[in-house]
């Protein structure tokens, strides 16, 4: 969004509207695109990424929050405004828990559409400088625990071995031994601090959803992070460890994801 202008999706019935906004956004120096239903704004969302949306909650084919919660699940990083002319306290709390950023009741001016894109956009870039920062602090404590030796243990302790299924994790030397299919004996697979801290509190859960903020409090230390700032640290952290550890890391069979919820270990 830095680089490039805003692409910005206007979901109304009304095709006069539609224009105006279009038009306006687009002499803004915005890239719009518009939608008259909740099937074609979903349609495009599928073709073609988009920075923000400005939905009208009252479609003729759908409801507004349906459009709003399926949009999210196709774009998760979709920045949502709401239009309605209809409003109540129950709709604008169900909007926001659905994502949306904003809020403005018709008739509504075009500046004040401005200014709520305005304050989203910055809201957005001021997140991915964060994220940005987030994931250089985590790669750097990684390569710390890469450069740590792992010490041997003299005794083997009782808690020292987790299982789940074909999973053996060796707690003290930071070790998973695998038994894929199709494959005779066990692969032995080194891991860092982090992912076998992660895989840890995986197998200790079997068939139990985490989601990426409680992963990151109690598996990498990080307290008081939004949900997708702890995305940030942990998306890259499974998807190594997928590759690590998976048959095909790219259709993965053990660490599993539930759109919207986290991960859990399937044995």
């Amino acid at each position: 969004m830095e680089d490039f202008p805003a692409r910005i999706l206007i979901v109304d019935d009304e095709p006069t509207t539609c224009m105006a906004l279009t038009r306006a956004l687009a002499l803004m120096g915005y890239q719009a695109d518009s939608a008259l239903s909740g099937q074609e704004a979903l349609a495009r969302l599928n073709a073609a990424p988009y920075d923000l949306m400005v939905l009208d909650l009252r479609l003729p084919d759908m409801k507004g929050e349906e459009v709003l919660w399926q949009a999210r699940q196709i774009q998760p990083d979709l920045l949502v405004i709401i239009l309605t002319a209809y409003a109540s306290l129950d709709s604008a709390i169900a909007a926001v828990k659905a994502g949306a950023v904003d809020y403005l009741l018709k008739p509504y001016s075009i500046r004040a559409l401005e200014e709520a894109i305005a304050r989203a956009l910055h809201r957005r870039r001021e997140q991915m400088r964060r994220d940005r920062l987030l994931r250089m602090i985590a790669e750097a404590v990684e390569q710390l625990s890469l450069e740590e030796p792992v010490k041997t243990p003299a005794v083997i302790s009782p808690g020292r071995f987790l299982r789940q299924g074909p999973i053996t994790l060796d707690r003290e030397k930071r070790v998973a031994r695998i038994q894929r299919p199709a494959e005779p004996g066990e692969t032995e697979v080194p891991l860092t601090n982090s992912e076998a801290a992660l895989l840890e509190y995986l197998l200790e859960r079997p068939e139990v959803v985490v989601s990426c903020r409680e992963l990151a409090q109690n598996v990498l230390g990080y307290r008081d992070l939004t949900e997708r700032e702890a995305e940030t640290l942990i998306r890259p952290l499974i998807f190594r460890l997928r590759k690590k550890i998976e048959p095909d890391a790219k259709q993965p069979v053990w660490i599993r994801t539930v759109r919207g919820k986290g991960y859990f270990f399937s044995p």
